[in-house]
């Protein structure tokens, strides 16, 4: 009975911890913001990007990954970058590096799918879309219950929500098998595969602020001489 009650006082502050955490992510991330008049209407080219002062650059880039915007500050230190990929590549080491504890603040920002927060309408707008895109939000009283009970399941085991990169799904069964595979996971492996999946949705959403690299032109490519043994 004891062990009943202290796991659920575990459960619920975990709950409150989050909810702050995610309050004062929100509030960073409207303060960034108000630094920016607006998100660009199409991504900003690499070279664009370049010419961002700091405020800018952190506004711009400070909800890619989600009530997260350390990730965007952090990165912003190993600039210049040279293409989409790099900038991806940048960020992508801030999140592997971070220590245990920001890991852990990291994977707690994020909702669970079809979770309260989806239910209440208070997710990000990107996680809404996301979501929206495979009909997380418009699941049938059967589905939800089934959805409701992984997601207490996998917390349960690893104390924070479940994360899926939904763009490289393209059906609910796909997610719900990714769901089931994961649970088998033990601690570390869990924990590399979220923020790997972290990154994938943030490779997702840099792709809609940023142009991804474009091939180089022939014609910008040094010709080599038809005189043997010369090059220009």
């Amino acid at each position: 009975m004891q062990g009943t009650v202290e796991v659920a006082h575990r459960a619920v502050y975990s709950n409150e911890i989050q909810q702050i955490m995610r309050w004062t992510a929100t509030q960073s991330e409207l303060k960034l913001r108000s630094k920016m008049p607006s998100t660009p209407t199409t991504p900003l080219t690499i070279s664009e990007l370049r010419s961002l002062d700091e405020a800018a650059f952190n506004a711009l880039l400070g909800s890619v990954v989600e009530h997260s915007p350390w990730v965007a500050e952090r990165a912003w230190s190993l600039r210049p970058f040279a293409s989409q990929s790099a900038l991806f590549n940048a960020m992508a080491r801030v999140i592997h590096g971070a220590d245990e504890a920001l890991q852990r603040a990291l994977l707690c920002a994020h909702p669970e799918l079809a979770g309260q927060e989806a239910q209440a309408g208070t997710m990000t707008r990107d996680s809404q879309n996301e979501q929206a895109r495979l009909g997380l939000l418009s699941l049938d009283a059967t589905t939800v219950q089934r959805m409701t009970a992984l997601n207490q399941r996998y917390h349960a085991r690893f104390g924070y929500p479940f994360i899926a990169a939904l763009r490289l799904h393209d059906t609910l069964a796909s997610v719900f098998e990714a769901f089931e595979a994961r649970l088998t996971h033990d601690d570390a492996t869990e924990r590399q595969a979220a923020l790997q999946q972290i990154c994938e949705v943030m490779r997702g959403r840099l792709a809609r602020v940023v142009q991804p690299d474009a091939p180089t032109p022939l014609s910008s490519r040094p010709a080599v001489s038809t005189l043997a043994g010369t090059q220009p």
